[in-house]
C-alpha cells in the first residue's frame, strides 16, 4: 500500500493514515512504524517523518514505514514551534498521525507490529506499558543518546552516535536514497517543478532540528561534523526558488538561516499563555529504574520567569506536585534553558517523593553535583524544603551548562539503578 513512485510529504502522510486506517484485512502485515522519543520535541517529530519517508523507498518495491508522532493529538497546541517548521514543507499538524491515531480495534498488537526507533533506543510511555516495542519486533534504530542496550546489535540501520541533532544521522543514513531518487528523477524526461519543490521542503524539514539542536551550529560542546555536514547537504537542496522566496525566514525574503533559526527559536520559547501542566508536559520525558520512576521536565524559560511571570510559587509547587501525582513519580524533576543578559543557563530542581526517593537523589547529588554538573543553590534555597516526612527538595543552578537532559537522566537514572541493588 505504499506509493509506488515518489510523492510529496503531503501526499505520503496521507498514504500513510488511510493504510493505517484501512480494514483490518487490508492493512499492511506487519505495521512498520517510525517513532521518535516521548518528549516529542522538533527532533524526534522531524526525524521521524523524514525517516519514515525515505526507508520507504529504499526497497523495490516501496515498503510502507508509518510515521508516528509519540504525542496525543492535543499535545500539538502545544508547540507553536512545529507548525512554522511543517508550514513550509507543505504540512499542518493535522496531517502527522498521533497516538491518538493508532486504531482501536483489537488487529493493532504488538505481534503484528515492527519498530523503527529515531531520537531513542528504548521504547518508553504508553506504548511500551501496553507491551509495544520490544526487543523482537524492533528492525532498526538511529539515535545519539546513551545506549542502553535494548535494540539487538543485528538489526539494520543501528546507528547510534553522538551528534547535536538526531536528524542529522537521519540525514546521513537517507542520502544514498534520497540522492539516488533525485538523480533518477532528473533524468526523467517528465520531470517537473514540483519535484524540486518536494527537494526544498524535504530540506526545510530536516534543517529547523538541527539548527535549534545546536544553538545555530554555534554550540561547541554540542554541534559535531555529523551535524555541519547533514546543514551543508540540506542547503544543497533547497531550490533556487525556494531560497528566493522561503516563508523559513521568519517573514522575511529568501532562506537565511540564522533569520530561520531565529524565528523557530522565538516560537519555542513562547510560553506566556500556557498553563504550569502545560508548561511541565510540553518536553517530557519518564523511565522507570530499580522499582521507582522518575520524570523530567525541560522548560525553555529560567525558574524567576516560571515564578514571576506564570504564577507565583506556591502556584508552581501545587502545580508540580500535581503533575508528579499524575505521571505516579517518585521523583520529578524540571530543567530550564533560558539566556538572561545574554549568558547561557540552565537550572535544575529536583523532588524527591519518598524515603528511597531521597535517598537516590541524594547520591545523585553526592556523586554528580559538585564536579560533575557544579551545582550552586538557586535563589538563596527559597524553594529548597525537607519536610522530614519523607519528602526532598532542592534547586539548584547548574555550573556544567553542556549537561542537558540527555546526560543528567542517566545519572539519575544510574543512582536509581545503584539504590535498587543496595
Amino acid at each position: 500500500m505504499a506509493p509506488a513512485a515518489r510523492v510529496s510529504l503531503n501526499k505520503f502522510l496521507v498514504t500513510a493514515r488511510k493504510a493505517l486506517l484501512a480494514p483490518p484485512a487490508q492493512r499492511p502485515n506487519p505495521l512498520v512504524f517510525v517513532i521518535g522519543n516521548e518528549s516529542a520535541d522538533l527532533d524526534s517529530l522531524c526525524s521521524s517523518i523524514l525517516l519514515a519517508y525515505f526507508c520507504t523507498y529504499r526497497t523495490t518495491p516501496p515498503t510502507l514505514h508509518i510515521p508516528l508522532s509519540n504525542l496525543p493529538q492535543a499535545d500539538l497546541a502545544l508547540r507553536p514551534e512545529l507548525a512554522a517548521v511543517l508550514k513550509p514543507a507543505g504540512l499542518h499538524t493535522n496531517d502527522l498521525i498521533t497516538l491518538d491515531g493508532l486504531p482501536k480495534d483489537d488487529n493493532v498488537t504488538p505481534e503484528n507490529t515492527q519498530w523503527l526507533l529515531v531520537d531513542h533506543n528504548s521504547l518508553t510511555g504508553p506504548l511500551a506499558a501496553r507491551g509495544f516495542g520490544g526487543p523482537e519486533r524492533i528492525i532498526g534504530c538511529i539515535d545519539h543518546h546513551d545506549d542502553e542496550g535494548v535494540v539487538p546489535p543485528t538489526v539494520k540501520p543501528r546507528m547510534i552516535e553522538k551528534s547535536g541533532s538526531c536528524m542529522s544521522l537521519v540525514v546521513e543514513y537517507c542520502k544514498p536514497v534520497w540522492e539516488e531518487l533525485s538523480r533518477l528523477e532528473s533524468a526523467e524526461a517528465g520531470a517537473t517543478d514540483s519535484r524540486e519543490e518536494w527537494e526544498s521542503q524535504l530540506a526545510h524539514l530536516a534543517l529547523a532540528p538541527i539548527l535549534i539542536d545546536t544553538t545555530n551550529l554555534t554550540s561547541k560542546d554540542k554541534t559535531t561534523e555529523w551535524d555541519t555536514g547533514a546543514v551543508e547537504f540540506l542547503e544543497g537542496r533547497l531550490t533556487q526558488k525556494s531560497q528566493q522566496t522561503s516563508a523559513t525566514s521568519g517573514g522575511q525574503e529568501g532562506y537565511d538561516r540564522t533569520a530561520y533559526f531565529n524565528h523557530i527559536t522565538s516560537l519555542k520559547e513562547e510560553i506566556a499563555g500556557l498553563s504550569y501542566r502545560d508548561i511541565l508536559r510540553k518536553d517530557y520525558k519518564r523511565w522507570e529504574d530499580g522499582g521507582l520512576a522518575v520524570g523530567i521536565s525541560t522548560v525553555v524559560r529560567g525558574l524567576e520567569y516560571l515564578l514571576t511571570e506564570i504564577g507565583d510559587q506556591k502556584e508552581f509547587t501545587e502545580a508540580l506536585r500535581a503533575w508528579a501525582k499524575e505521571q505516579e513519580l517518585d521523583i520529578a524533576a524540571v530543567m530550564t534553558v533560558s539566556n538572561p543578559d545574554g549568558k547561557f543557563t540552565r537550572e535544575l530542581l529536583v523532588w524527591a517523593f519518598n524515603e528511597r526517593a531521597v535517598k537516590v537523589v541524594k547520591r545523585f547529588v553526592e556523586k554528580h553535583g559538585e564536579e560533575g554538573l557544579q551545582f550552586q543553590t538557586w535563589g538563596g534555597g527559597k524553594l529548597d524544603s525537607d519536610d522530614g516526612k519523607g519528602e526532598w527538595v532542592r534547586c539548584w543552578t547548574q555550573g556544567r551548562v553542556d549537561k542537558s537532559r540527555k546526560q543528567v537522566a542517566p545519572m539519575l537514572r544510574d543512582a536509581m539503578k545503584e539504590a535498587a541493588r543496595l
